[in-house]
């Protein structure tokens, strides 16, 4: 093998594990989501009679409950839409599917139900992209999505 063969063969490295990236954009979506949970809070309270909802009945359940399905509406609608939330778009992460079709419904909500979990936690399945062989995270592998990091767009390619 030559000096020229060798550098004419592509060489495959691992992705990178985005944890970072990943982190910045739970960040950056917390402020949309607190949009949305001030929002549910109101209407809840509404719904409870303007009366304040304590954590330990069964409405600060429900209500926690409605905050959790609310912010999973608003990340599963954004991945399913154009493969970002409004924190993922500075990063240039996008939500991938294992195929060239948009992901399932069930798959996202998959992605977001383990998401959840590891969060709560301690962010385990996202750290733990650093030991995994392809660098995902356990709501990766469970909804067979992937998260990636585009490429800047250059003046000049359309």
């Amino acid at each position: 093998m030559t000096a020229t063969d060798s550098a004419a063969e592509p060489t495959v490295s691992k992705p990178a594990a985005l944890v970072g990236w990943r982190m910045l954009s739970l960040l950056y979506d917390f402020f949309p989501a607190l949009g949305l949970w001030f929002a549910t809070g109101a209407a809840a309270m509404l719904i409870h009679g303007g009366e304040p909802i304590y954590g330990d009945t069964l409405a600060g359940w429900l209500e926690l409950f409605a905050l959790w399905l609310i912010t999973g509406l608003y990340a599963t609608l954004s991945w399913r839409r154009g493969g970002q939330t409004l924190g993922m778009r500075p990063w240039r992460l996008r939500v991938l599917p294992a195929s060239a079709e948009k992901p399932a419904w069930s798959r996202l909500w998959i992605r977001y139900t383990i998401g959840t979990a590891s969060l709560l936690l301690g962010g385990l399945g996202f750290w733990w992209a650093w030991w995994d062989p392809d660098r995902l995270t356990w709501h990766d592998r469970a909804s067979g999505t992937r998260m990636m990091r585009v490429p800047k767009k250059h003046p000049g390619n359309v």
